[in-house]
């Protein structure tokens, strides 16, 4: 960017991501709201919460702590966000995101305050307690979605999910495999004893299970084979029951593989939908993906609070930049966030390629995948705005 930006430098952008005082809170919403309006609003519009961490060394970046960290697998050196995701049909982009911090630098006054945490936010806060701010700050800035779907971490959190029911928000819950359920209300049914999901699943029939496709996929239809069934859950000392749909999913051909998840949609969403809708929490790990190589997710050198946030805010902007651009080029010219990175660095002024040339060489690039080009040129994205 130095190179690039007339009259830049490198200092001048390290203070820009580090120490300018401009919100990213703002900057964030603004990106919800842009996301909004070409993801929003529609039946089956999911917002999706999910968390990530980027491996870190040494002790002074903040929120860095030894954690379970998605991207080696393992507990490690890391810093942990919160993320969301507005996703619908096949197309989905990052549109918030918060810091963890655990409760070794909560408990640390002058820790966090060299790393810059304000001081109503160096209160612990569980991730599920992040995940329930997201929603609730997402509404705020009139995010239009109709489910919000979580993994099994977030799941199994019976007060997370009893808190969006309360207020009427719909929402798919991956669970684990010892997550208990009543086959019968257990307030009106006399001895109903709680099963494991797992348990449960082993003792229905072949004969229950039904193939549904989940969407199409590059090498066609994806199908997978549902379990369906009405359960209940009942917390002890609740006076009233919870009955919501248990939706089970296995792979074809690799039956040891189960999804077990929750959810309170309506009861008469037919299995097929509600097996799609399940299955959409798949596209948060593509934005992971692709905000990680193409936006530079976990490519930062900033320690402090404000620059986290703001490099996350700049991510943000660039990964809806990259969706804005795979909508004006439709579908005739299917680019992926790779391709529109690709189209960048050729427009960069020491490339010195025309639109004619960049045009071309992206021709050839997407007749290498397979993509066939129409004879007309289609639609070409524009990159100069």
């Amino acid at each position: 960017m130095e190179e690039t930006v007339p009259d830049a430098d490198e200092q001048s952008l390290q203070h820009f991501i580090s120490n300018s005082p401009w919100d990213a809170r703002s900057v964030m919403n603004e990106v919800a709201a842009g996301a909004d309006r070409l993801l929003g609003g529609c039946e089956d519009t999911i917002l999706v919460i999910d968390d990530s961490g980027i491996p870190k060394k040494g002790t002074h970046s903040v929120g860095v702590s030894r954690q379970y960290c998605g991207q080696t697998g393992k507990v490690d050196n890391c810093q942990v966000g919160v993320y969301a995701s507005l996703v619908h049909e096949d197309k989905a982009t990052l549109i918030d995101a918060r810091l963890f911090l655990p409760e070794r630098w909560t408990k640390d006054e002058e820790r966090c305050q060299q790393a810059g945490v304000p001081s109503e936010e160096a209160v612990f806060r569980t991730k599920h307690r992040i995940a329930l701010e997201i929603v609730q700050n997402a509404l705020k800035a009139g995010v239009r979605f109709s489910y919000i779907a979580f993994d099994g971490f977030y799941g199994e959190n019976g007060e997370l999910l009893r808190a969006l029911d309360s207020v009427g928000l719909k929402f798919f819950a991956d669970v684990h495999k010892n997550q208990h359920i009543f086959v019968d209300d257990p307030l009106k049914a006399r001895n109903a004893e709680a099963v494991r999901v797992d348990e449960w699943v082993a003792a229905q029939p072949y004969q229950a299970w039904r193939r549904t496709t989940l969407r199409q996929g590059t090498k066609g239809p994806i199908e997978v084979e549902v379990l369906h069934r009405r359960v209940w859950l009942s917390k002890k000392g609740e006076t009233q029951s919870h009955c919501w749909h248990l939706i089970v999913r296995r792979e074809i051909g690799n039956r040891d593989e189960i999804k077990y998840t929750l959810s309170n949609a309506a009861a008469d969403v037919p299995r097929a939908k509600l097996a799609y809708l399940q299955g959409q929490r798949y596209w948060v790990e593509r934005c992971f993906q692709e905000a990680k190589q193409q936006a530079g997710l976990g490519d930062y050198q900033v320690r402090s609070w404000t620059g986290w946030h703001h490099h996350m805010a700049m991510v943000l902007m660039a990964t809806l930049f990259m969706l804005e651009q795979r909508f004006e080029s439709g579908e005739e010219l299917p680019l992926t966030c790779s391709d529109i990175e690709w189209i960048l660095k050729q427009m960069l002024p020491s490339r010195g390629r025309t639109e004619k040339e960049i045009f071309a060489l992206l021709k050839k690039r997407l007749q290498k995948r397979g993509v066939a080009i129409p004879v007309h040129s289609p639609p070409k994205p524009n990159l100069t705005k």
